[in-house]
């Protein structure tokens, strides 16, 4: 039911030890142990529930990537964030793209509304989402097929665009996820991975009972340099790192209330502006980082 690993995920060392015990505040309430490879840095989920067992942590209206019923105030809250982000993603990818529209393969898709947003641009969009609910959401979104894994996609052309919007942290085989979309991505193309940081300002302020670790759900947890370990580790190049500076109030609210048992949204606010304008100072430790990597 349960899987403990004795090497790091990423690097293959031996050299990991335990960090600390993070509380599944959001769904399961069980605990789980962290553990921090001293190569690499990557910290991760260990031990992790197997992989026909991840699905169940997944099981909740409160899960917003996976369902958009949920009227709560954080709800309203997540929402109208994603609406101004989807925006800023299709920016960005355009941007990247030099504003020619080719194909976008969109890693975890969740409900669709990425996918969505890029086809009515004019994008030639893919889909991979593994929850079966959340891909017939976003297949009846964007009236086209949603690959259930990667591996289902692998006859696909390759791709202008892959982007892995709070995803790599979910992924069970981190290696050969990385290694199957370098083999999917043009020459000149781009992908984009975003990730929470577990050395933000409102990480550190929160500590065990900050919402990015999100365990067991997120397996992995990145520093920056772990992400440059990564690619330097699968032959690829870090282009750019962009913050994500809406995280931080975001995440701020969920930590708040998993710390206090309350939504305190003043408190949350202030500390969402604490740990961005800490991290203009701080080697861009903002609470999540977009980063555009190429082969």
């Amino acid at each position: 039911m349960y899987t403990r690993l004795d090497n790091c995920p990423l690097c293959q060392s031996g050299q990991i030890f335990n960090q600390q015990i993070i509380k599944d505040y959001s769904i399961s309430q069980e605990e789980f142990a962290l553990s921090e490879c001293k190569k690499c840095g990557l910290i991760f989920t260990n031990p992790r529930p197997d992989q026909d067992q991840l699905g169940k942590y997944y099981e909740s209206s409160q899960y917003l990537s996976h369902h958009d019923h949920d009227n709560t105030l954080i709800a309203k809250v997540y929402k109208r964030a994603r609406n101004y982000t989807l925006k800023q993603k299709l920016k960005l990818a355009n941007h990247l793209n030099d504003h020619q529209k080719g194909r976008w393969l969109d890693i975890g898709c969740g409900l669709g509304h990425l996918l969505y947003t890029a086809k009515s641009d004019g994008w030639n969009v893919v889909g991979v989402e593994p929850n079966e609910q959340a891909a017939i959401a976003s297949s009846n979104r964007i009236n086209q097929l949603i690959y259930p894994t990667l591996q289902s996609s692998k006859a696909e052309k390759k791709y202008d665009i892959i982007t892995l919007y709070h995803v790599l942290e979910h992924v069970y085989d981190l290696n050969e996820t990385i290694d199957f979309i370098k083999t999917k991505i043009k020459k000149k193309g781009h992908i984009i991975i975003a990730v929470p940081n577990p050395e933000s300002w409102d990480a550190q302020y929160y500590k065990n009972f900050w919402a990015g670790y999100d365990v067991p759900r997120h397996l992995y947890h990145f520093k920056q340099d772990t992400i440059h370990q990564m690619a330097k580790i699968h032959g690829m190049k870090i282009k750019e790192i962009i913050p994500m500076k809406l995280d931080a109030f975001y995440v701020s609210l969920l930590s708040e209330k998993y710390k206090t048992g309350k939504s305190n949204y003043l408190k949350a606010f202030q500390n969402g502006l604490k740990s961005n304008n800490w991290a203009k100072q701080n080697k861009l430790n903002y609470s999540s980082l977009i980063y555009i990597l190429k082969k």
